[in-house]
């Protein structure tokens, strides 16, 4: 599948959790599906979107935070799996986007055109919930799924490496970082029930 359509299937369920990307193509594609102020692009610091999404799942044990990664992403930081599965935030949803290459910067295989299964890595974490979806409806399926179970979930979706035709976005990086911290005061501040 393409991750656009991935993506696309999936933003419903997107619009109103806080959501960190990886750089490149997933930002590009998520920002041009419509930017929230409780998304984060997170430009600049390949493989650090699932440790970013822990803390912010940890911080805020209230809102459901979703993570959008990338097969290079992850396996930079591949140790994420065993620190997620460690303190396992039942509001941590980390998605997996394996397209078996770096596309976002050159296009240079990654592992997972070997043989590595991120997915196998992340049961033999420990990571509760690991899920399969390669199609767009399984997906919107799985994340569902996972945002109603309350347990912390990995899902991994191959996609084809295509990227976006522009990486445009007009939405400055500092700009983002200063709308998101303030989305996260704002969602901290709010009454609980």
């Amino acid at each position: 599948m393409l991750r656009a359509d991935a993506l696309e299937a999936i933003y419903p369920e997107l619009r109103d959790r806080v959501v960190v990307t990886i750089m490149g193509a997933v930002a590009a594609e998520l920002y041009t599906l419509g930017h929230r102020p409780t998304f984060f692009y997170l430009e600049h610091a390949m493989g650090m979107a699932s440790s970013m999404g822990l803390g912010i799942a940890l911080a805020l044990p209230e809102q459901q935070v979703v993570v959008l990664d990338g097969d290079g992403s992850l396996l930079m930081n591949l140790g994420t799996l065993s620190t997620l599965a460690r303190y396992r935030p039942g509001n941590l949803l980390h998605i997996v986007f394996d397209n078996e290459s770096l596309l976002s910067v050159g296009g240079f295989p990654t592992a997972t055109s070997t043989g590595t299964d991120l997915a196998g890595v992340a049961r033999a974490c420990g990571v509760p919930r690991v899920e399969e979806a390669n199609t767009p409806e399984r997906l919107k399926q799985a994340v569902s799924e996972a945002l109603a179970s309350d347990t912390l979930t990995t899902i991994v979706s191959k996609v084809e490496a295509v990227g976006p035709k522009s990486f445009h976005m007009d939405l400055p990086l500092l700009e983002n970082r200063f709308q998101f911290k303030r989305a996260l005061e704002a969602l901290r501040n709010q009454p609980t029930e």
